[in-house]
């Protein structure tokens, strides 16, 4: 590059570093990925080799950090807090093994390794063995005076517990925020309508940098320490392994990973050991730290402009990095989950190319604001599936374009529907569509379903795989399928028999076990029951339904939109009128029976020869257990809980989980527990096995027991 062209691509790399330090440090608002800013740093220091005489005393390569804010008071440190250099492969770090080694004149060196957290970097001074003063890294020399913030980190003692401690002292270290604590302070602060962050490194430094430490007092940041600065009136140990046990001895937190390492070979196994170990952390770490472990020996190696020559930070490969969001997609889960998936340009991040990511939901592309044709930050955490972190506003182009919900699901064109305070949209179409399958049909195998003995999970995956399952109304053709069955792993002659017999006998179900193993969405057993009771047929629910959802179209419309202001519009339709049905289940309920692909399948599965007892609509007021409400707890002796349940709900009554001041009765048999203690605390009624079966021979006028 020649000359003039270097110095303005120089004056350039100095301007961008510069505010990228500006925003990492003082707002805690980076808009550059670390693999980025290590890039452009790395080009800078080659060009000021190159051209040495365009060095100037402010480069970022002489700095350290940033200057401090001024919300905050400036603090000189005793010690300047110098920086390290970083290695970011093996032949780097083998280049800084043969400097230290010539430089001492040894064959071999004794390393301390630690792991390089992501946090603050934090310079605590105590005076007399108390804690006088706390601050940033700043500048190196300068930082912001935190004192009273860090008072509030729980793990850092106040006074060291040393007989006599040194006159004054500086201690070094990093603040952090548990990776278990940070999705909950992010809920948080977007429940308060608060801007997240975007790390848990950004969240610490946030933490620390609050004007009220109050607020700082919440937050569950952490301390580690990792070395001293300036030291008066003490003799510390000569080696930095000793150090340590002398500052943890003191009650100062130290990393339980430190290790001693022999040469090189030493580092390299402890950078596989952390690197491996890295996801398992409950705190972030983007490397190792190699240190000389004897005092002398760094004495005699000394610093250069920003660092000293006895130590390195041995960088993991990146986890974040920048590439442009090309477009984006809708996969299908397997519960009909309708998921964005972002198609990148192609970008190394994490030890791997990476071009496709998570977006999450459609709430997490609003609040990030991530558009098509954005440049965006994509973070790649060891196996974690890759996701796009944030998008760079500042280099949006003109023709970026708002990210929107498909009509249709991509898999089996059913209809998709997001509903009001849900972040995930669904397809509709459960039966029917493929990306569904495996689940859709465990479910409606299940015992509290279509009970088919013998047709259980592995044999369903394994049945759907071969291509003999594809719909629920297939399962009713296997029998077509008996001599390629017989001898698979697990199936004889006689399981293969038993099996089809299995299946055709539950053919004879009922209508409310029939609608839970559709597994429309929000109808359990009880509501199953409750729409079976109520409806008395499949046609009269399958009417009502698809009137619902075809008023609710309509309500929509009328109300522009306004989700509660249709639900208003629609509380005295026919299908809302059912008990406990809400604008919820109702519209679960609209959906499945509007889409066709649905109702298909359905007939498919009674042209199979799938039927169940034909019977009137419930009369409600005329039912004798009408209107009561029971809860079972405990074993009973005559009865299965699923045969008093029955019992129950053919006279009318309604059996619920839980407890509450509503029940009207409480059917203890053996061992109830605590629903038992409950019932009597809010004086409801108890029964036992016994008592059950007289009220339903009373109410009925029939022999309660089977």
């Amino acid at each position: 590059m020649k000359a003039d062209k270097a110095a303005a691509r120089i004056e350039e790399l100095r301007r961008t570093l510069n505010e990228h330090n500006h925003r990492y440090y003082v707002l805690d608002d980076p808009v550059a990925s670390d693999a980025e800013y290590d890039r452009l740093f790395r080009e800078l220091e080659a060009l000021e080799a190159e051209y040495p005489d365009r060095v100037t005393p402010d480069s970022p390569t002489r700095k350290v950090g940033a200057p401090p804010a001024e919300a905050f008071r400036a603090v000189t440190h005793r010690q300047p807090m110098l920086s390290l250099g970083n290695g970011f492969d093996e032949a780097e770090l083998a280049e800084f093994d043969r400097r230290v080694r010539e430089g001492i004149g040894v064959d071999a060196v004794r390393y301390s390794a630690e792991p390089k957290l992501d946090g603050i970097a934090v310079n605590l001074l105590y005076e007399d063995g108390v804690l006088t003063r706390g601050a940033t890294r700043g500048d190196g020399d300068q930082g912001e005076d935190i004192t009273d913030n860090v008072r509030t980190i729980r793990n850092l003692p106040l006074r060291l517990r040393s007989d006599p401690p040194p006159a004054a002292i500086e201690i070094r270290g990093e603040v952090i925020l548990p990776r278990s604590r940070f999705q909950a302070l992010n809920r948080g602060l977007v429940e308060n309508g608060e801007k997240p962050f975007v790390n848990p490194r950004n969240a610490a430094a946030g933490s620390l940098r609050q004007l009220d430490s109050a607020v700082t007092a919440r937050r569950p940041l952490m301390l580690q320490v990792y070395g001293v600065g300036d030291v008066a009136g003490a003799e510390l140990p000569a080696s930095h392994r000793d150090l340590l046990a002398r500052l943890q001895g003191w009650g100062l937190p130290v990393n339980e990973f430190v290790q001693i390492v022999d040469g090189l070979d030493g580092c390299r196994d402890y950078y596989r050991a952390m690197l491996e170990r890295r996801e398992r952390l409950d705190y972030d770490i983007d490397g190792c730290v190699y240190k000389v472990d004897d005092q002398r020996q760094r004495d005699e190696l000394g610093f250069v402009a920003r660092a000293p020559r006895w130590a390195i930070a041995h960088k993991f490969p990146a986890e974040e990095a920048v590439t442009v969001l090309r477009d984006v997609e809708f996969q299908v889960g397997r519960t009909g989950a309708v998921t964005p998936v972002a198609r990148l340009e192609p970008v190394f991040v994490g030890g791997a190319t990476v071009s496709n990511a998570t977006l999450h939901n459609l709430d997490e592309i609003a609040r990030k604001d991530v558009r098509i044709g954005d440049n965006v930050v994509v973070r790649r955490a060891g196996d974690v599936i890759p996701e796009v972190v944030r998008p760079l506003p500042d280099k949006r182009p003109g023709d970026a374009r708002v990210i929107e919900l498909p009509a249709a699901c991509p898999v089996c064109g059913s209809a998709v529907r997001r509903d009001p305070g849900e972040a995930v949209a669904r397809c509709t179409g459960g039966l029917f569509c493929h990306a569904q399958r495996r689940e859709r049909l465990k479910h409606f195998a299940a015992r509290k379903a279509m009970d088919i003995e013998g047709l259980g999970d592995r044999q369903i995956e394994q049945f759907v795989d071969e291509g003999l399952l594809a719909s629920p109304a297939d399962i009713y053709r296997l029998g077509e399928h008996r001599d390629a069955l017989v001898g698979r792993d697990g199936y004889g002659e006689k399981s293969v028999a038993n099996l089809l017999a299995a299946i055709e006998a539950s053919k004879q179900t009922t209508l409310g076990r029939f609608l839970f193993a559709l597994g429309i969405r929000e109808i359990g057993e009880t509501m199953a029951r409750d729409l079976a009771a109520h409806f008395g047929t499949l046609e009269a629910l399958d009417d009502t339904a698809r009137a619902y959802a075809d008023h609710r179209r309509a309500a929509l419309a009328e109300a522009e939109g306004d989700e509660a202001a249709a639900d208003k519009q629609l509380r005295d339709d026919p299908l809302r009128q059912v008990p406990n049905i809400g604008p919820r289940v109702a519209g679960q309920l609209g959906d499945f029976f509007a889409e066709p692909h649905n109702r298909e399948i359905i007939a498919d599965l009674r042209a199979a020869g799938v039927s169940w007892p034909q019977a009137d609509p419930a009369d409600a007021g005329g039912q004798p257990l009408s209107g009561r409400t029971f809860v079972l707890t405990g074993s009973l002796a005559d009865w299965t809980r699923d045969q008093a349940r029955a019992a129950i709900e053919a006279a009318g009554g309604r059996v619920t989980s839980s407890v509450s001041r509503k029940t009207d009765y409480v059917v203890a048999g053996a061992d109830p527990g605590s629903k038992r203690d409950k019932a009597e605390r809010l004086g409801v009624t108890l029964l036992d096995e016994a008592g059950l079966q007289a009220l339903l021979a009373n109410e009925t006028g029939e022999n309660g027991s089977q």
